[in-house]
């Protein structure tokens, strides 16, 4: 089975704190990298993390709020003293490209790598990016402003041929991939082998959905059922759901419900207000109604 983890680098809210910084995250599948989100701070916290910045493709914006985005500016200055060369895939909702011209503008003039961006619907749920690996669907959410989340979901490998199959009829390297593929083979003595009876299937496929911003959206389970990690902000506890309301925000007991009604394996909550000091209270808040949840924390590494 291959690789596939998420990095958490910040899950802090809109002020940073010595505790917590804004929200960015790194998906890492098959030696590519993905990062969700770009608050201040991302590209120490990337370095700090060991992740390769040459492997980073794509950067998936959810919505064009500060502590999402002002990590950019440095991030794309930075790959650009390393020389980078190859094009960088930037997505999110159409108001984030008039941050990433400015940026561009400003402060990347003359760079050697062309920046595209992909302006996302944040009112869809659809395919945005898809290579031989993964698909990447959005996911609408409610934010005081456009904002959707992002559903990785990897693709199926080929079924792994059975090594003591290939000696014990002497197949030749050369029709491996065939058999891979869906072809049978006819040993030297007549015999039929089926494509079956020569493999195993390949390990199931993995996904997992980041939401954040949002106020809690009951409907979201349908579109994020049965992913093996679920971030989901939990900004506010539950006796602060007044101030979650006023923010279109989500608490910690609300993310445990998302996770419960979608059947996910296992809940991340982070995006932690900067006024909550007592994090534990919150996991436990989720814990009470999704048992299977933990805390973002930076440095923290999620094996899927």
């Amino acid at each position: 089975m291959e690789p596939f983890s998420v990095h958490i680098l910040g899950c802090g809210s809109a002020r940073p704190t010595y505790k917590h910084k804004p929200a960015c995250q790194v998906v890492s599948l098959r030696g590519k990298l993905f990062m969700i989100d770009c608050g201040e701070g991302a590209q120490m916290a990337f370095n700090r993390q060991g992740l390769n910045l040459s492997r980073l493709g794509c950067i998936f914006i959810s919505h064009n709020h500060g502590d999402h985005v002002f990590g950019l500016p440095g991030l794309i200055s930075t790959m650009a003293l390393l020389g980078r060369t190859a094009e960088l895939h930037i997505y999110g909702p159409k108001e984030v490209k008039a941050f990433i011209d400015m940026v561009e503008q400003l402060y990347c003039e003359g760079i050697d790598y062309k920046i595209t961006f992909h302006a996302v619907d944040t009112k869809s749920h659809q395919i945005v990016f898809e290579d031989r690996s993964i698909k990447v669907w959005s996911i609408p959410l409610e934010h005081r402003i456009p904002a959707c989340g992002y559903m990785f979901c990897e693709k199926a490998g080929l079924p792994h041929i059975k090594r003591e199959m290939i000696d014990a009829y002497n197949i030749p390297v050369c029709q491996i991939n065939n058999i891979k593929a869906g072809a049978g083979w006819t040993a030297e003595d007549g015999q039929v082998l089926t494509h079956e009876m020569l493999t195993v299937p390949a390990a199931p496929t993995r996904s997992f959905a980041y939401c954040s911003d949002t106020i809690y959206k009951p409907g979201l389970s349908s579109l994020i059922k049965g992913a093996d990690l679920l971030f989901h902000e939990a900004t506010y506890p539950e006796k602060l759901l007044y101030r979650a309301k006023q923010t279109y925000h989500s608490t910690a007991r609300q993310a445990a419900e998302a996770a419960k009604n979608a059947q996910v394996k296992k809940l991340c909550i982070g995006h932690f207000s900067a006024r909550i000091y007592d994090e534990v209270s919150l996991l436990k808040e989720a814990q009470d109604v999704f048992a299977n949840t933990i805390l973002a924390n930076e440095g923290l590494i999620i094996e899927l």
